[in-house]
């Protein structure tokens, strides 16, 4: 039954609006609805003044509505208040009060009617009424704040809750015919809209209280694992608040990720994951201070994963049942965090990436003098792990990192300590360096052409993109070039090396030669090859026959793509018939033959014959010819020695350079004046021994400050320096010629010459007499 147009309208007011249906209103509650209707207009006509004196009665009848177990009269009382909520009012009621109608229409949001189609309308009706209830009071001060945390858990987890049955409630759609008007009956997509008009409203200090109910209800659902219904979560949150408020939410999520960190480790990583999703989004506006704080988070995580991966408990207890599962569970997570570390760092900017490449290289333990290492099985354990763990992230930030002045992105100080890695016994962080370094140094996508070792006939194929070395480059490389030839020498000669190791120098090799070389740069380049196939053919090192070959053939690859980069045709002529020669008597030789699955190897490289290899004297000859540094070609390499090979336990020459520097400071004429003995007392001693440390201490800094200057100084300053040692040096060495050359003062004494001063009178040495225990 329906109201018709003509019917006579009671008390005034127009019936034509509502829409009275014996489904939605039936007979027995028809007055309840006419009652209803008759208050909304009421409503509708009050003017904003007045309209306080009505409103009270007019909640208390919703209220009462809202109490009833009828469905139809909760939903009616529902539309009721969002007709209400919906008028701007420009007196606010200090006494008002909304808490009842957050628990009531929180408690419709969970609705489980038996009937589907009651229960999705109770839903629905639930979540209008809360939108009511956050336009009527989220702009205004003077009402009941309901950012507070007890409207908040019960506000956010309603909207979540619907939104957790989206997948349910598009399988029950009957039709697709029916499509359209499923959609708008949906608690899905109207808790989303919901929720994003919530987070919208949201100002800086609410932020949290909106967020941590979120939290709450995805662990007590266990929702982190699947990580699907969560990434959806945080994605609406990050797209609906104000972007300066994204710190805040990736701040919430940091301290969630610490205060579950005994945690399962696929929960973690659920947190991680959403970490991920929304430090990506939160990067594109305004991500402030976090940044650092955010990835010390996540190498604080990574480090007690590590720990839990050791010791199978997270209570550090030894637990032999559940360590396998819980190593494949950390490791999962290990990754997580990897992936983050870099997702996040590739949407940065380019200096704050430079702070992060870093700090993340500040945090890699290494055995030096400032950053000790643990000891024992499980330290040397935890330690790997953790070199590699941060390793990995190193090379996720530094991947497609984009910088044009190589001394921004290799400063010397991280250069030295990433260069320190690459001389450690591990071939893993060893071949993590070397992708590293092959990271930053390619600026024009160059690295991937590189990835199999071969000698090409012609390198056009590979389409390389060369630029003119800058100015800048000149100057990175003039600064640490023998530095970088120097590890790349070293990483030649590891008896560890496999396949990917050989082929990691090879990209290394070839970018420099593309991205950073200049004339002295190619002629360093060569020689530095030659140095290695020297290495091959001596074998000094005794290294197995297939690390041999794989230098020969790594020698092959580099100098045949060289040749072909100087464009000089003698010099590619000297390459072509040498790797022709190998082609047919020694393919052993060849990069074709050697890093195959099933390599081809000789058993004896001993006899190798001066027709198989690149011989130096012919390379100056023919380089010399066309402009190129003849004198240096000619000089074999020698490797320049510091204090990082007691990593790798070798011997440094610098050591030597600070020793000889110590004795002869000590040994210096202006310290030759006697000092009284110090008489040796119980204080004596004590003071020594107290004082050890820190002599032991400010010696070494002595030393490697000395090293440093020799290495990085200027020439003209250390060229200013060893010329006022050599002054001085000529100074004394006259002296000593001076007393050895003039003749030894008379036995006979002095004679008094004219003008009263006394001289010295010689005789030949021949006249001299010598007591007889001179002569023979």
């Amino acid at each position: 039954m329906v109201f018709k147009q003509n019917q006579q309208p009671i008390l005034g007011f127009s019936t034509r609006s509502a829409d009275f249906t014996e489904k939605t209103c039936p007979g027995s509650l028809w007055y309840v609805c006419i009652a209803m209707e008759a208050l909304d207009q009421l409503l509708m006509a009050c003017h904003c003044q007045s309209i306080n004196l009505f409103v009270e009665s007019f909640l208390k009848m919703v209220a009462k509505l809202l109490e009833s177990e009828k469905p139809n009269l909760q939903i009616l009382g529902t539309n009721s208040f969002v007709k209400f909520a919906n008028i701007e009012e420009d007196t606010p009621s200090y006494h008002r009060s909304y808490d009842f109608f957050v628990s009531r229409f929180s408690e419709m949001c969970h609705s489980s009617h038996e009937d589907l189609e009651i229960k999705t309308k109770i839903r629905m009706s639930g979540i209008k009424g809360l939108q009511g209830v956050v336009r009527k009071t989220v702009n205004d001060e003077l009402q009941a704040n309901i950012w507070d945390p007890q409207h908040m858990d019960k506000i956010v987890p309603s909207l979540l809750f619907n939104l957790q049955h989206v997948e349910e409630a598009e399988s029950r759609s009957p039709s697709p015919l029916q499509a359209p008007e499923k959609e708008k009956e949906n608690p899905a997509e109207l808790a989303e809209r919901c929720l994003r008009e919530l987070l919208g409203r949201a100002a800086f200090g609410n932020i949290k209280n909106a967020i941590k109910p979120v939290l709450i209800h995805l662990d007590n659902h266990s929702l982190w694992e699947p990580k699907v219904f969560a990434i959806r979560c945080f994605k609406i949150i990050m797209y609906s608040i104000q972007p300066q408020h994204s710190h805040l939410v990736i701040q919430q999520l940091l301290s969630h990720l610490d205060a579950n960190s005994r945690s399962a480790a696929t929960v973690r990583a659920g947190i991680v994951e959403v970490l991920s999703e929304a430090a990506v989004i939160a990067a594109t506006g305004s991500v402030g201070p976090t940044v650092l704080e955010m990835f010390n988070t996540l190498l604080r995580q990574l480090r007690l994963s590590i720990d839990y991966a050791l010791t199978g408990s997270y209570d550090g207890a030894i637990s032999l049942g559940t360590k396998i599962i819980k190593e494949h569970e950390e490791r999962m997570f290990q990754e997580a965090v990897i992936k983050t570390i870099g997702s996040f760092a590739s949407t940065l900017p380019t200096y704050q990436r430079s702070e992060v490449i870093l700090f993340i290289m500040s945090k890699v333990p290494l055995p030096s003098l400032h950053h000790p290492v643990e000891t024992g099985r499980t330290g040397e354990n935890r330690n790997r792990l953790t070199q590699i763990m941060l390793l990995k992230s190193l090379l996720q930030v530094s991947t497609g990192f984009q910088c044009n002045n190589m001394m921004s992105a290799l400063p010397s100080n991280f250069l030295d300590r990433l260069l320190s890695t690459a001389l450690m016994e591990d071939a893993e962080i060893r071949l993590f360096v070397l992708e590293i370094l092959i990271s930053f140094i390619d600026r024009h996508g160059n690295r991937h052409k590189f990835s199999t070792i071969s000698t090409l006939s012609d390198i056009s194929i590979l389409k390389l993109k060369v630029d003119k070395c800058s100015r800048q480059d000149t100057i990175f490389m003039k600064k640490h070039s023998q530095q970088l030839y120097r590890h790349i020498y070293l990483s030649c000669k590891e008896e560890t090396n496999i396949q990917k190791h050989y082929e990691a120098l090879y990209g290394l090799l070839a970018l420099i030669s593309i991205e950073l070389a200049n004339e002295e740069v190619v002629v360093d380049l060569i020689r530095l090859v030659l140095a290695v196939q020297d290495v091959a053919q001596v074998n000094e090192e005794n290294l197995p026959v297939y690390n041999r070959c794989a230098l020969y053939a790594l020698g092959a690859a580099y100098l045949n793509l060289i040749s072909q980069l100087t464009t000089v045709p003698a010099f590619c002529q000297h390459i072509h018939e040498v790797i022709e020669t190998r082609k047919k008597e020694a393919p052993y030789m060849l990069p074709e033959d050697v890093f195959v699955e099933r390599p081809r190897l000789s058993q004896n490289l001993d006899g190798v014959v001066i027709e198989f290899l690149f011989r130096q004297s012919k390379i100056s000859e023919v380089l010399g010819g066309s402009g190129y540094n003849s004198d240096r070609l000619c000089l074999p390499y020698v490797p320049q020695l510091t204090d990082e090979d007691r990593l790798s336990k070798r011997k440094s020459i610098g050591e030597t350079i600070s020793l000889q520097v110590e004795v002869e400071s000590r040994n210096s004429p202006e310290k030759e004046e006697r000092v009284p003995a110090e008489e040796i007392t119980y204080e004596t001693l004590k003071k020594a021994i107290v004082d050890s440390v820190a002599v032991e201490e400010q010696e070494r800094e002595r030393r490697r400050q000395v090293v440093e200057k020799f290495q990085k100084a200027p020439f003209e300053e250390i060229a200013a320096h060893c010329g006022a040692r050599a002054s001085l040096l000529q100074s004394k060495l006259n002296q000593i010629f001076e007393i050895t050359i003039r003749p030894p003062p008379s036995p006979s004494g002095t004679i008094t010459a004219a003008y009263g001063q006394p001289q010295n009178h010689s005789i030949p040495v021949y006249e001299m007499k010598f007591p007889d225990l001179c002569v023979y």
